[in-house]
């Protein structure tokens, strides 16, 4: 499982950040013909894209191109269980990708419609936000 992370970071830690608005870049589909849209806003983790990653290559049983659209480059902090309060920001325990309202996650081409939408329907359950299926 190759999870997706940053080859390396300016700063090693970062704020949480507002997540308010919606995507203005990153909303049309640019390289294949069906996309996976989302509709809801969060964080979404190496390991949910490379699970939704996983579901779609199997469904398609690897034909077709799939192109991912979102990379996890937002370091986050956790502390250990049954730590006390304070004594700093807790170590970095994976990356994820910031996502907002209209942000294209996933595209894909060289298949039908009906095995795309179908990949990309199993795809946006490993996620947890809300999406939509688009085409061109």
């Amino acid at each position: 499982m190759a999870l997706l992370v940053p080859k390396r970071v300016k700063y090693r830690k970062a704020f949480k950040g507002k997540r308010a608005g919606s995507a203005t870049r990153g909303n049309k589909l640019s390289f294949g013909s069906f996309g996976l849209k989302a509709e809801g806003r969060g964080f979404i983790s190496s390991r949910q894209i490379e699970a939704a990653r996983r579901a779609m290559a199997h469904y398609t049983a690897r034909g077709g191109r799939i192109w991912i659209r979102i990379f996890p480059d937002k370091p986050i902090t956790k502390h250990p269980a049954e730590s006390r309060m304070g004594s700093g920001k807790g170590e970095v325990e994976g990356y994820v990708a910031v996502v907002k309202p209209g942000s294209v996650l996933f595209e894909m081409a060289a298949v039908t419609e009906e095995i795309a939408k179908e990949a990309m329907r199993l795809a946006g359950h490993k996620i947890g936000i809300k999406t939509r299926f688009i085409t061109k």
